[in-house]
Order: structure tokens, then C-alpha cells, then sequence
């Protein structure tokens, strides 16, 4: 067994021996769900950074840079001749995006993120001039402008290149202002409503009993996913019952026993209410080896034949032992991994391994492969 697979199996198996704790903990309403209507928006605008020293885009490549400068400068008041051709060293064309929080009044300040469309090598040292963010809708939002932070370096020369991180997008902290408000309701009429990160009846109904406990009959579960509580029509009073209601803790109900497979990666993650009936599994490895010898025929004298070239392939066929291995009724997480460990699966192995106790009706969980 290779050190990358021992080390694999040792983090797997302490990954497993962690999970196996009793996992019944409270949580905040916080950190198990949101209130309806309170949620980010997206803004996105097209923009200039300028200033870089000699990093930006090709313009004869990107011409629709030369266009937004053209169309710039003529903004404000510089008419250049007709068919001028610029040569541009300095200047890249970017998309500008940021996520608008729920509450944001006009002038307070949000990050954003500068991304280069064009071919630019390097954001790093310029300036985005002022550049409107738009939402979905089309209206303008926020303003953007500030001096672009690129975290990374870059070096080239007689056809060599070295580069640490990515050159090509940065980020201006507080780089833009919001310019419009976006209402955010909290609730409809008498009503808030809490939407859960994940669908569970077990958990929708403790919760429900965790709020009832602190104002009794104030809470409804709509289904498995959202809770409708009654809340007071007072906006001051309405948030600082939202404020109690948020920090009240809960014990989540029991996750449903899955298992994830990412079948590129080989990466296996399971929970802890994966168990497994009496089964036997056999694990073995069958190994192809194809090499190929080039060797030249050289004809005997006087015989009229030609010297050719000739391929030797040998092939070979390798099936190690298969050991076979007991896997006794109920056993969890932690049994699991032990077992998978001791037949020495890698990733890709445990994958197989794992389809065909699934389809022999000893896995006692969802199978989901990505």
C-alpha cells in the first residue's frame, strides 16, 4: 500500500472517528434558518481599469475596449477623428460584480469584484472609474470606483513565465456606494416566515416546539420546509421578536443516512446513520501491463528482402487476491471505514464497493454519485 493511499485511509478513518460522537447538539434558529424575504441581490456592470503599466488588453483583439473608451471620452467632452485607431497598453475591460445585503441603505458602502473579459495579463496597480451596478431589474443600484487590490504576482521574460495567484481579477474593498434602496419586508401582515436551510419534518416540528416554549401558540409548521410564526404588527417590536426568536436553540432531528460519491475526485463522505445488514465483501485488483519493444529485421545478405521495423508487444495479466471480509448487521460509520480499510480500497475502489453493497441491498442509505 503507497503512503497517499495510507494517508488517505488514516484521514478517512479519523474523519469517521469524529463523526461517530453523538452529534445531538443545539443549534440557533440562525444557523438552521432564514427569514422569508431577507436575502441577497446581485449586481453586476460592465467597466474600465486604468492605470496598469503596460498589463492591459490588446486592442486590436478587444475592440470593445477601444469602443467603451471612445464612448467614454466623448462623455466627457473629448471627440477623437473619425477612424482614429488606438493602440491601448493601459486600460482593460472588466465585469464588476457585488452582492447587495438585505437592508443596505443609500450611501453605505459594499464590497465588489473586478473581473477582466478581455485578455489583459494583470489588474494589479490600476484604478476602475466610476461604473453603475445594475440588478436584475435594470435599475442602478450601487456606484463603483477605487483602486483594485490584486493579491498575486507576476514575471515574465525570454519566453519564461512565473505567476503566483490569479492576476486577472481583484477586489476593492468598500469600492461601491449603494445609490437605491431595496425593500425588504419582514413578513406578510401578522406572519414571519422562517424557510429552512434543509427539508426535514423531524426538525421543522422541534423547532416549531422550541418557539412555542417561548411565546406558546405562536408557531405553525407550513411544511417541511418553512415555519409560519406570528409575530407583532409593531416594526420596532416585530425585530426584537425576530432578534429572540433567532438566538432560540434546537436540537436538529437525525439526518437521513447518505452517502456521497464524486466520481472524478474518488472522494467518499458519509454520515453517521449509515448502517449496513450482514454482508461478505471481496476486494481484489486487476492489473493490465501492455510494453512494447521496437526492433529492426535486417534481412540476411544477398536475400533481397528490405530492413523493417518491428513491434514486440507483451501483455499481462495480474489478478491479486481478493480477501474476503465479514461485515456484521448494524454497523455504523466507524465500522464501516474500518472494514473498507482493512481490504486497503482506494477512492475508486470504494466507490465499486460501495454501488454494489447498494445493489445488493446491504447499504442501508441514499446513494448519490456526482
Amino acid at each position: 500500500m503507497t503512503k497517499i493511499r495510507k494517508s488517505f485511509l488514516t484521514f478517512i478513518w479519523v474523519l469517521a472517528s469524529l463523526l461517530v460522537v453523538d452529534a445531538a447538539h443545539a443549534e440557533r434558529i440562525k444557523d438552521l434558518a432564514s427569514i422569508a424575504g431577507v436575502r441577497n441581490n446581485q449586481l453586476v456592470g460592465y467597466g474600465l481599469v486604468v492605470g496598469l503599466d503596460g498589463s492591459g488588453d490588446q486592442t486590436t483583439q478587444t475592440p470593445f475596449t477601444v469602443q467603451s473608451i471612445i464612448s467614454m471620452l466623448s462623455a466627457m467632452g473629448v471627440n477623437l477623428p473619425p477612424g482614429q485607431s488606438l493602440q491601448l497598453k493601459n486600460v482593460a475591460a472588466v465585469m464588476v460584480t457585488a452582492n447587495l445585503p438585505p437592508f443596505a441603505r443609500a450611501g453605505q458602502q459594499i464590497d465588489i469584484t473586478v473581473s477582466s473579459i478581455g485578455n489583459a495579463k494583470s489588474l494589479k496597480g490600476g484604478t476602475l472609474i466610476l461604473t453603475p451596478l445594475k440588478g436584475a431589474d435594470g435599475q442602478t443600484y450601487a456606484m463603483a470606483q477605487g483602486n483594485v487590490v490584486v493579491v498575486g504576482a507576476g514575471a515574465s521574460g525570454a519566453g519564461s513565465k512565473v505567476t503566483v495567484n490569479h492576476l486577472s481579477v481583484g477586489r476593492i474593498t468598500g469600492g461601491a456606494t449603494v445609490e437605491r434602496e431595496v425593500a425588504t419586508p419582514l413578513g406578510q401582515g401578522e406572519f414571519v416566515y422562517l424557510d429552512m436551510n434543509t427539508t426535514d419534518f423531524g426538525t421543522a416540528q422541534l423547532m416549531v416546539e422550541a418557539i412555542n416554549k417561548m411565546t406558546p401558540g405562536a408557531a405553525t409548521a407550513a411544511d417541511a420546509r418553512q415555519i409560519r410564526v406570528r409575530a407583532p404588527t409593531d416594526l420596532d417590536e416585530r425585530v426584537s421578536f425576530i432578534g429572540r426568536i433567532e438566538n432560540v436553540q434546537v436540537t436538529p432531528a437525525r439526518t437521513a443516512a447518505k452517502v456521497i460519491v464524486n466520481s472524478r475526485t474518488g472522494s467518499v463522505v458519509m454520515n453517521q446513520s449509515v448502517m449496513l445488514d450482514s454482508c461478505a465483501v471481496a476486494h481484489g485488483n486487476l492489473s493490465v501491463s501492455v510494453s512494447a519493444e521496437n526492433a529492426v529485421s535486417q534481412p540476411g545478405a544477398l536475400s533481397g528482402g528490405q530492413t523493417a521495423a518491428v513491434a514486440n508487444a507483451q501483455i499481462e495479466i495480474k489478478q491479486e487476491g481478493g480477501v474476503l471480509m465479514n461485515v456484521k448487521a448494524g454497523a455504523n460509520l466507524a465500522d464501516i471505514v474500518k472494514t473498507l480499510n482493512a481490504l486497503g480500497a482506494n477512492p475508486q475502489d470504494l466507490t465499486a464497493i460501495l454501488q454494489a453493497m447498494k445493489s445488493a441491498g446491504a447499504l442501508r442509505a441514499e446513494l448519490e454519485i456526482i
